[in-house]
């Protein structure tokens, strides 16, 4: 903790403009763990989303358990891709985003690579939408460098609003 501390303050980043992604795979392994690492970045003013939703066999349990007010729920990309073709892609979608909604969750999407997709996502509610129809992957190398004049691409699109 104190390393993310330390990196904290010799890049001049403020915690809150940070979001962690924790898989929910390594999350449900190490529960006590993950449980102590996220109150205490939380307390700096971090967020974390909860990666690869829906990809593990206690998802929904899970959620409704751990007791983590979780920012975002990302939808995993398995399930997003093919929404504009397959109705059964389309209803577990729905269905992720439905339970996110009742446990006051922000629901993000991934693997977003078409305007037929980010439309479909605006029909269901869902909040956040990424990939490489907005953006493609940068190197945090090249991000880094040039912080004082990086715009980031709008990778992340709020679903529910023009895009």
């Amino acid at each position: 903790m104190e390393f993310i501390e330390s990196q904290f303050e010799v890049h001049q980043i403020n915690p809150s403009s940070i979001c962690f992604e924790i898989t929910e795979t390594s999350a449900i392994a190490n529960l006590t763990a993950a449980h102590a690492f996220i109150i205490s970045l939380k307390d700096m003013g971090c967020e974390f989303a909860l990666d690869d939703f829906g990809t593990g066999l206690s998802s929904f349990g899970y959620l409704k358990n751990f007791p983590v007010d979780y920012i975002k729920i990302k939808i995993d990309g398995s399930f997003v891709k093919d929404i504009a073709n397959d109705p059964i892609d389309e209803a577990m979608v729905k269905s992720i985003n439905d339970i996110g909604k009742i446990m006051d969750k922000k629901t993000v999407a991934e693997w977003v690579d078409s305007q037929r997709i980010v439309d479909r996502l605006k029909s269901i509610g869902v909040d956040f939408a990424q990939g490489y129809h907005f953006s493609q992957p940068e190197h945090l190398n090249d991000i880094l460098s040039n912080r004082a004049t990086f715009k980031p691409a709008n990778s992340t699109h709020k679903c529910n609003t023009s895009i």
